[in-house]
């Protein structure tokens, strides 16, 4: 039996009639705001690694639990994948911090100089 393509988008409405491009008034048609600023094609997710890894962890348990060892895997490599995504972020919150207390010493000998300089007296001649 003949089947009919599906149609592609057309100007006209089912019923015939146009669709109508409702502008604010002065030609340009509108644009719709969001209250967000976050952009709508934004597929990142929002949580955290960590919950990341343990519901990760949960779901290849609950995986082998059921029989399933392919997908067990699956769920194991997602989560080997956050453990290392956990780690880095260790790695640079330990080298940001170790760099900051450097910064601060630094600071501190600088007041020392400054102080010292500041406490001398001058000797008059």
């Amino acid at each position: 039996m003949y089947q009919r393509r599906p149609r592609k988008f057309s100007k006209y409405r089912s019923n015939g009639r146009r669709f109508q491009n409702r502008g604010n008034g002065n030609g340009r048609p509108r644009t719709q705001s969001y209250s967000s600023e976050a952009p709508r094609n934004n597929f990142r997710t929002i949580h955290n690694p960590e919950k990341l890894l343990e519901k990760y962890n949960n779901l290849a348990k609950e995986a082998l639990s059921s029989g399933d060892k392919t997908l067990s895997e699956n769920y194991l490599q997602h989560a080997d994948h956050f453990v290392r995504l956990i780690a880095e972020k260790n790695k640079n919150y330990q080298l940001n911090k170790e760099k900051n207390n450097n910064e601060v010493v630094d600071l501190d000998k600088k007041k020392e100089e400054v102080g010292d300089v500041l406490t001398e007296k001058p000797e008059n001649n």
